[in-house]
C-alpha cells in the first residue's frame, strides 16, 4: 500500500476540519480556514453553517472564494445582511459557535499578534495587516481555533503586540474585562495541537503521526509544558486529500506545496 504524502498545510487543514461539529455556526475567513470548514461540510459536518464577514449567512460556495466579498459566497446562501448585523446581531449575541483565527505570533496565553513585528509601533520591523474582524471574533465567538505552522518565531513567550485576546495574562483575565467567548481552546500546527490548561497557558496535548515532543519544544519560544497524556491524531485519509485537491482547491491557491 502506497503511503500518503501531504503538505504541512494539508495536515493542518484536515486536523482543523475534524474539530468542527455537525450543526456548528462558524465565522469563516478566506484561505486555509475556509478550506477546513468546507472539508468538514463535505465529510462529517454536512449541517455546518458558514458565516462570512461581509454579511453572508449559510454560504454554499460553488468554487473557492478569493475574498470575503467574492460573489460566489452569495449564490445559494440563506441570507445576506450588513457587516454591522453580522458582528452585532450574530457574533456579539453569542450566535457564532466557532471562530477560526491566525496571526504572525501566538504567545504563551493564546494572544494573537497580526499588527506589527517589533516593539516600536510607529517604526516596526514589519507592519502586518492588522485585526480585521479577528479582535471581535476572538472576544465573542463561543470557542476559537488557531491554525499556524509550528515555528519558534510564531510562538514567542509574549506577543510584540496584542491584536486579539487569548487568555491575556492567565486564567480569569478574559472574564475580568467582560469577554464572553471561551477564547482559543485549540491551536492546530503542523506538529500537533496546543490547548489551554487551567491557567490559560497553551500546552502540548497532541502530536501528528511521526512528530515528536522534542520538535514541538524546539519550535516554541517558551518552556512548553506537555500534557500527562499526549494523544496522536488520526492519519490524514485519501478521501480528505481528494476533496481538498480535486474539489476545493484544484489550482493550489492555498494548498501551497501540496503533493
Amino acid at each position: 500500500m502506497t503511503e500518503l504524502t501531504y503538505s504541512s498545510a494539508e495536515l493542518m487543514i484536515v486536523n482543523s476540519a475534524r474539530l468542527l461539529k455537525d450543526g456548528d455556526v462558524v465565522f469563516v475567513g478566506v484561505g486555509q480556514p475556509n478550506l477546513a470548514c468546507n472539508l468538514a461540510k463535505r465529510t462529517h459536518a454536512p449541517n455546518l453553517v458558514m458565516i462570512y464577514e461581509a454579511g453572508v449567512i449559510g454560504a454554499e460556495p460553488e468554487r473557492l472564494p478569493l475574498s470575503i466579498g467574492d460573489p460566489t459566497l452569495v449564490s445559494g446562501s440563506l441570507s445576506v445582511v450588513s457587516m454591522y448585523d453580522i458582528f452585532a446581531n450574530y457574533l456579539q449575541r453569542g450566535n457564532v459557535d466557532v471562530g477560526f483565527l491566525g496571526g504572525a505570533q501566538i504567545d504563551r496565553y493564546g494572544n494573537i499578534n497580526a499588527t506589527i513585528v517589533g516593539t516600536d509601533y510607529v517604526h516596526p520591523k514589519v507592519r502586518l495587516p492588522g485585526s480585521g474582524g479577528a479582535q471581535e471574533i476572538a472576544a465573542w465567538a463561543n470557542r476559537c481555533y488557531i491554525m499556524t505552522p509550528h515555528q519558534k518565531r510564531r510562538f514567542p513567550e509574549k506577543c510584540d503586540f496584542r491584536t486579539s485576546a487569548g487568555y491575556l495574562d492567565g486564567a480569569g483575565a478574559r472574564e475580568e474585562i467582560g469577554l464572553r467567548g471561551k477564547g482559543p481552546i485549540g491551536v492546530v500546527t503542523d506538529i500537533g495541537m496546543l490547548e489551554p490548561d487551567e491557567n490559560g497557558e497553551m500546552i502540548l496535548t497532541a502530536l501528528h503521526p511521526g512528530k515528536t515532543i522534542e520538535a514541538a519544544k524546539a519550535n516554541t519560544g517558551w518552556d512548553l509544558k506537555v500534557a500527562s497524556q499526549v494523544r496522536v491524531t488520526e492519519p490524514v485519509t485519501k478521501k480528505e486529500l481528494k476533496i481538498l485537491r480535486k474539489e476545493l482547491d484544484p489550482t493550489g491557491i492555498y494548498l501551497k506545496g501540496a503533493g
